[in-house]
């Protein structure tokens, strides 16, 4: 008799079967919140925002067609007006950037089809920027254009672009890259607060922040094969501040500690090293914390750092969260699922290490409601303000 072999959890495994249950029980419940969400009076534009930050995101490009034009509070009901292109000062560079965009489009797409969406992209860019004359184009523009298109469609698209022009793109689109080079001046504040020896070695190597320059310009875009990645980020940002994406770069570069501090301390080879952003990174951990550093340490703490010598406000710091209402936000809700957690140790995913329990009852507080800021946005600070005077302030401060 041959002896009986051990089962393994395999792709038939009645285990691997429940887990697979489970997501898929996981996904329906969270699709049913998001139209109940959407079926609201008003629309629960917080709920929204925390569908699109938490696990998974939105989940579907279906599902993002509806709450993305919600997040930035756009109407979708505008008709795009016809555009004239020879006429337009952007229009040469606008178009080679878009001729060498074909990496940005799904593999296989049909020559034509893909080359009726580039004339669509052109159409976007050129009609924002005529409608916009105090924006500026700059390269990398495209590259979070034709992610609206392909998800949303040109209509859609052109609404939500120029909302997100002149709000959280706004900085990159001046003149001059003076605020979008203040904004990197955040990463290195952030850096050396979760980590001083990987802050220590950057700044022995000189190796700056312009590694990251194409990921904060682009939303990460251009720097990310894969198009489920981008779409995952693009719904963490549209319902977060202005400046998330610093602090997921920020989270990036702190997750490849070991790689940094194993490269040649020399600007050269370590820029060369972070420029190179790995495909196969855990989105999900890293947005987690991403969340949690802004927490930690929110744009209003590191604005004497990052304004070195410069006084001047960017547009990021005027964000009033697109006039979202806050009625049926729960606060108290919030505070006291959080002060369970804050209870219960729990382990850290990468480092294996016990997450500390939050000496002081004050502390615990403040990151409670500093939490809401990034689960519902500014607007949820409205709601607690009052009764929390040293609540921090969404907006940033810069000190000159």
């Amino acid at each position: 008799m041959n002896p009986k072999k051990p089962r393994s959890v395999g792709a038939s495994s009645p285990l691997n079967g429940f887990g697979k249950q489970d997501a898929e029980l996981k996904r329906k419940r969270k699709v049913a919140e998001i139209t109940q969400a959407l079926n609201a009076t008003p629309v629960d534009v917080a709920a929204l925002r925390r569908m699109a930050i938490s696990e998974g995101g939105l989940l579907t490009d279906e599902i993002r067609c509806q709450v993305w034009p919600r997040l930035l509070n756009v109407p979708v009901s505008s008709i795009p007006e016809p555009v004239e292109r020879e006429n337009n000062k952007d229009y040469n560079q606008v178009l080679l950037d878009v001729q060498r965009s074909l990496r940005r489009f799904p593999p296989g797409m049909p020559d034509e089809q893909r080359e009726g969406l580039q004339e669509e992209l052109i159409d976007i860019i050129l009609r924002v920027l005529h409608k916009n004359p105090q924006l500026h184009y700059y390269q990398g523009y495209h590259d979070i254009v034709v992610t609206f298109l392909l998800v949303l469609g040109e209509r859609l698209a052109t609404a939500l672009v120029e909302k997100l022009s002149t709000h959280h793109l706004r900085d990159f689109m001046d003149p001059t890259m003076d605020n979008t080079k203040h904004i990197l001046n955040y990463l290195m504040p952030i850096i050396e607060r979760v980590n001083p020896e990987v802050y220590d070695f950057m700044q022995e190597a000189e190796v700056g922040t312009i590694f990251a320059l194409s990921w904060l310009i682009t939303w990460f875009g251009h720097v990310l094969s894969d198009f489920r990645h981008v779409v995952r980020l693009y719904d963490f940002f549209l319902a977060c501040h202005p400046l998330m994406p610093i602090y997921f770069a920020a989270v990036i570069v702190l997750y490849r500690e070991e790689e940094v501090l194993d490269c040649e301390c020399d600007m050269a080879s370590l820029h060369h090293l972070l420029s190179q952003i790995p495909q196969d990174l855990p989105y999900e951990t890293l947005i987690s914390r991403a969340g949690d550093l802004f927490v930690q340490f929110p744009p209003s703490e590191l604005a004497r750092e990052a304004v070195q010598q410069r006084s001047q406000q960017t547009a990021s710091s005027t964000f009033k969260d697109f006039e979202l209402a806050s009625a049926q936000q729960r606060p108290d809700t919030v505070l006291r699922r959080r002060r369970q957690e804050q209870q219960q140790p729990s382990l850290d995913g990468q480092t294996g290490a016990l997450v500390a329990v939050q000496p002081t009852a004050r502390r615990f507080v403040r990151l409670a409601v500093m939490g809401l800021t990034v689960a519902l946005g500014a607007a949820a600070l409205a709601v607690v303000n009052s009764a929390l005077e040293w609540a921090p302030k969404l907006d940033l401060q810069f000190f000159p």
